[in-house]
């Protein structure tokens, strides 16, 4: 089985408020084992960076200001997704952010159905502990 994680940084948290994906990042493992196929990329997404979102993910204005756009990479991102089961850890934020700038280019978004949430798994498994990355890190060294 092939299997895609994958996780996005932001300019914020809302991309029904005009936020944008800044950073991809996704790892392939198929039959449970690290392929060495990956892919990443920085993008510009036109607009200016939230000062708390900088204050998370540590990606400045400055440092995409000469990336590549979505539409530039768009074909290359859903050529290395397809046909794989993505995922995710909060998957509906990620995904959203994925989607809404699938919509910007009229490409064909993704089916959050066809993804595994890992923070629901974690709410389901650990029922009341937290179930942040930071905290599932801690939780398992």
């Amino acid at each position: 089985m092939r299997q895609i994680f994958l996780d996005t940084e932001t300019t914020g948290l809302s991309a029904a408020k005009g936020h944008r994906i800044i950073e991809i990042g996704a790892v392939e493992i198929i039959d449970r084992r690290l392929t060495g196929n990956d892919y990443q990329t920085y993008l510009n997404p036109e607009r200016k960076i939230d000062p708390g979102s900088i204050n998370i993910h540590g990606i400045t204005n400055e440092f995409i200001s000469d990336k590549p756009l979505f539409k530039e990479i768009s074909a290359e991102l859903l050529k290395f997704l397809e046909g794989a089961e993505l995922v995710i850890h909060n998957a509906r934020f990620d995904i959203g952010f994925l989607n809404n700038e699938l919509k910007l280019v009229n490409l064909p978004i993704i089916n959050i159905e066809e993804s595994i949430d890992t923070v629901q798994l974690a709410r389901k498994t650990m029922p009341g502990a937290a179930a942040s990355l930071d905290a599932l890190c801690k939780r398992f060294n």
